[in-house]
């Protein structure tokens, strides 16, 4: 309590705020991101929105998303994090943080690592928007149906659909705060849930084409590179839900994804189910998440890609 009181004070006497998620944003990043910026802006603040990345497009016409920008040039007075378990997932904004007067890092990860001097952290939220919602609530601050729709787009994209365990009773009571403010739930889900593009579905199917099982299937693993994406004309957000989907399948319970950001690095989504936590593996790669749903960087060589299949093998030993 004292922690969060203190945070209210902060906010409040800031007049400048910078305000960013990680990079490829997903809809608990930018919902949440979009959901705090309007509502300090309402304040009277000035309040700068940080996207480095090209915007999805299932969530490029959400309210505020007219007012994000790549960076900055300036010195904050308070600098805030949105669902960044580590600072490296700031990447090019990470010296607008480092300046600021004061950072405060919004997360709900289990497995990070904190770089700010103020944390408001709850793992058990099922998505950043949740604590969002509290710290306006808590700030007095009018959730308008704006507000409330990005704040719907981060919980229905974190809990997928409310499908994974995730979900805790004060979820649902968030949601129907929010949905009394006039937002058109079915017409939200069908913006952010609305049919995957073209490119996407190539990714996919190249993806499962050249997956690999371990363990007799209860592990698959795959490959995605800069030259399949450049082959079908796909951008990296094209590729963000393909290991969930792979995750799903029958007799699976470990996935592990390998996305190539360049010719040295190798992005790594992991994918677990039931009480299998991979959070620990990305952690021990500098990475982050939750036990279910995680993710780090590693060198894109062969070694590289053992150690982690090694480590993802020894899970099920």
């Amino acid at each position: 309590m004292k922690e969060f009181k203190k945070i209210v004070h902060t906010i409040r006497r800031a007049r400048t705020i910078a305000i960013s998620g990680h990079v490829n944003p997903d809809g608990d990043s930018i919902g949440s991101l979009l959901a705090l910026g309007l509502g300090l802006g309402s304040l009277g603040k000035k309040v700068y929105m940080l996207c480095q990345n090209k915007i999805p497009s299932n969530y490029r016409a959400l309210p505020g998303i007219d007012g994000m920008v790549k960076t900055i040039d300036k010195r904050v007075d308070l600098a805030i994090a949105v669902d960044c378990s580590i600072i490296d997932l700031l990447d090019k904004n990470i010296l607008i943080f480092k300046k600021a007067k004061s950072i405060l890092e919004i997360d709900h990860h289990e497995f990070r690592r904190s770089f700010g001097d103020m944390q408001l952290i709850d793992c058990k939220a099922s998505a950043v928007g949740e604590l969002i919602y509290s710290i306006l609530k808590k700030m007095n601050i009018k959730i308008t149906q704006e507000i409330a729709e990005n704040i719907l787009t981060s919980i229905i994209v974190e809990t997928n659909l409310f499908k994974l365990p995730n979900i805790r009773p004060f979820t649902f009571k968030i949601c129907a705060e929010l949905l009394k403010t006039g937002v058109n739930f079915p017409k939200l889900v069908n913006k952010v849930y609305g049919p995957k593009t073209r490119e996407a579905m190539i990714l996919s199917a190249l993806c499962l084409l050249r997956a690999k099982f371990l363990k007799k299937g209860r592990i698959v693993w795959s490959t995605i590179t800069k030259r399949d994406l450049d082959m079908v004309g796909a951008r990296d957000y094209d590729t963000d839900a393909i290991a969930s989907e792979i995750n799903s399948m029958k007799g699976v319970e470990i996935t592990v994804l390998f996305r190539e950001k360049n010719r040295h690095i190798l992005r790594v989504s992991l994918r677990s189910k039931g009480d299998i936590s991979i959070g620990k593996i990305a952690q021990e790669y500098k990475g982050g998440g939750h036990s279910d749903i995680a993710g780090c960087y590693i060198p894109n060589d062969k070694k590289s890609i053992s150690r982690i299949l090694s480590s993802v093998e020894a899970l099920l030993d």
